[in-house]
């Protein structure tokens, strides 16, 4: 419902961002902004390259957390969860539901590795677009299903006793906690 009330004011380009952090290899924390594509089952689903650090990093630990924040209404909501990589049906229905722009950077690039020619690959990225074949979705592209283990809500208020609840999940019931600002 929170989500649905910002998309409604939302003038930001990507509404629909969400903070994903994860424990990186060197055990230090990392956090970036992915797109949020729905919930499933009970689960939060982001989409990206497998091979980037993203994906590095949550093959090698799945505990994660999402953070939303909404400008327009002044809300938060804090996840925190497991990730699972998406079967290879839902990560070709999300591939084939990117523009073809976005499709060509997919096949054509490794997110986060070192690039020497920078001109030289957007020209290899421009071409693939360009090209009149379809583009299949890359071995290395998939997604995450993020099944939560803890969410917490904050409604920020200008006195700054923002109103918490946290919900956490035990024993397969969520139980409710009003917690201080």
């Amino acid at each position: 419902m929170w989500f649905e009330e910002e998309l409604k004011l939302s003038k930001a380009q990507i509404p629909t961002a969400v903070c994903l952090s994860t424990v990186g290899n060197d055990n230090h924390p990392n956090a970036r902004f992915v797109s949020y594509k729905e919930i499933i089952e009970d689960s939060f689903i982001i989409t990206g390259p497998l091979n980037s650090r993203k994906g590095t990093e949550i093959e090698h630990n799945n505990k994660v957390a999402l953070t939303f924040w909404w400008t327009e209404t002044e809300r938060q909501v804090r996840i925190q969860g497991v990730a699972t990589k998406l079967s290879e049906e839902r990560a070709d229905k999300y591939f084939n539901e990117r523009d073809r722009d976005s499709q060509a950077v997919s096949s054509v690039c490794e997110q986060g590795k070192e690039v020497d020619n920078l001109e030289q690959l957007q020209k290899k990225v421009l071409e693939k677009a360009s090209d009149e074949i379809k583009i299949s979705r890359p071995a290395n592209w998939g997604g995450f299903s993020i099944k939560p283990i803890r969410m917490e809500f904050m409604e920020f208020k200008q006195s700054r006793f923002h109103h918490r609840k946290l919900y956490e999940i035990e024993k397969d019931v969520w139980n409710l906690k009003q917690i201080q600002p």
